[in-house]
This record gives C-alpha cells, structure tokens and sequence, in this order.
C-alpha cells in the first residue's frame, strides 16, 4: 500500500471496518473482553486526536494496532499501580461488592489464559496466531524485529500449552442478585418496558458500546423505547467472564448475539452496559447460562 493520505470519512470507515479486529486484540491483552472494549474506545480516541497530524501513512492499519498496542500496555500498567496500592479485599470491594472478584478472573476463560504470558509474547501470539498477521508484519506493529517475533511466538505458545488444562473457578451469584437479573430479564422479555423505566436509578448511565452514552433516568428512558420498536429479543441470565450478564438472542434460536451488563444500587438500576452494537464481543467471550 502506498503512502495515504486519509479522509476523515475514509477514516471513518476505517476505524469501522478495523473495530472488531482491534478488540479481538486488546481483549487478549487486557484478559478480558470487557476490559479490551475499554481499551479499544481509548486507541480509537487516540487515534482520532492523532490524525490530522499522521500526515501519509503507509499502512493506516498497522499504525492503528499500533496505537491499540501501546494503549493496551498503558491500561495494563494503570492495573499494576493498582494492584499494587491495594489489598485484596480492597480490590473486591471496588471491583465489584457483590460477587468474588478473584474468582471471576479466574473463570474468564480463553482471553484470561493469556494473562499468563509476559505482555511481548503475548502481543506476538495474539497478533500472529489470532489475527494471522505474518512475522514482518507483527514486527512492524510491535516495532521490533521478525527475530524477536519468532521467538516471543515460541516461547508464547509453549506456554499456553503449558497451562490448557489448568482447573478454573465457578462463577457464583448470590440469591438477591440472581433475583434481580431475573426480574429484569422477566420485564424485558414480557415488553415491559415502563416497568424496567421504573427499576432505573435518577442518577442510571447508559453505555450502549459503539453507539451512545446517556446519564439520568430522563435520558435513559429513550433507550427502552428503541427497544420496543427493535427485534423481539429474548433475555436470559448468565455468566460473561464470570460476572452475572443478560445473554441475549433471537426468541427462535440459541445463538448468543450479544450481552448487557446491569449494575445495581440495592434494587433499582445504577448502571447498564449495552453492547447490542458491539457484536464481536461474543467472539471468544467466555459465557455461562444460569
């Protein structure tokens, strides 16, 4: 490819096309399918920012993995600094106060196993193995050399062979929790949707991934109205890297199209985390019915 000049709508289009891809990276990097979008939303801020000053570029995709790689290796420093400053208690307490917060790391699954490379093999397993990215182009992303890729992806992939048979946590969920999810799965499934508007906090946010975010009851509200008009789809309780989820499909079928993830101030709705617009995410997803 020769040197590009990029249109903010060709660029656009990019980061579009690119999106999935990018999170299939940054969730193994961070562990974490969640955790990556996080970190797929920051790369692509950041890329953004950077563009009017890229001038031409080479390989428009390669320099945005670039920017997702070292966002990923900054997010994971900002996990070690806090892990660091806090005890494990704390950590639960903050992450997440009504579940075990260290076992839900454990039953992440396939992006968790991972987490059990140093971050360059991890980098080049991901990039090579994953992705399909040949040796000189993983070293181009990674600014390395294809010496070191071969070797990182040697010794990266000894170690995940190492460690596949290791036993995982189950996830657990306490009575109260479980009877809220299946509350609101209930509502929703029954159309409810004034019902559900009355469960939202004042002060509730809304991600609805790759699309929107929105604050207040007022505004949140809308998001339930999009729903009454959209698909039938059908809500059921489970597990998404261990923590309690709303796994959603078509009423017909049990293929999993995406999940939403609830937060909760005693009964009423203090968070929600959409990802009806962000279907990769499933991809690998570690998941679990109730």
């Amino acid at each position: 490819m020769g040197d590009t000049v990029m249109t903010p709508d060709a660029f656009g289009q990019l980061l579009s096309q690119t999106r999935p891809r990018l999170h299939r990276y940054c969730a193994r990097m961070l562990g974490s399918a969640f955790d990556g979008e996080d970190v797929v939303q920051d790369a692509m801020a950041k890329a953004i920012e950077a563009l009017p000053e890229a001038g031409h570029l080479d390989n428009p995709e390669r320099w945005l993995f670039r920017i997702a790689h070292n966002t990923a290796l900054d997010a994971l420093r900002r996990r070690k600094r806090l892990e660091t400053r806090q005890s494990s208690s704390e950590l639960i307490a903050i992450e997440d106060p009504s579940a075990d917060a260290a076992a839900r790391v454990e039953t992440a699954g396939s992006f968790a196993a991972f987490l059990a490379l140093p971050a360059t093999q991890r980098a080049c397993v991901v990039l090579s193995d994953v992705l399909g990215y040949a040796n000189a182009e993983t070293a181009g992303i990674l600014e390395t050399t294809v010496a070191a890729v071969k070797a990182d992806l040697h010794r990266g992939r000894e170690r995940l062979r190492a460690q596949k048979n290791e036993p995982v946590a189950r996830p657990a969920i306490s009575d109260a929790e479980r009877a809220r999810l299946r509350n609101y799965a209930d509502l929703f499934n029954a159309r409810d949707f004034d019902a559900l508007r009355d469960l939202l906090a004042e002060d509730v946010r809304l991600d609805l991934v790759n699309r929107t975010r929105l604050n207040g009851r007022r505004d949140v509200s809308v998001y339930f109205t999009r729903y009454a008009a959209a698909a039938p789809w059908r809500f059921t309780l489970g597990f998404a890297e261990g923590q309690p989820a709303l796994l959603v499909g078509a009423p017909d079928n049990d293929t999993l199209r995406f999940v939403v993830l609830l937060g909760w101030s005693g009964d009423k709705v203090a968070s929600i985390r959409d990802f009806h617009y962000a279907p990769y995410i499933v991809d690998g997803l570690a998941t679990e019915s109730l």
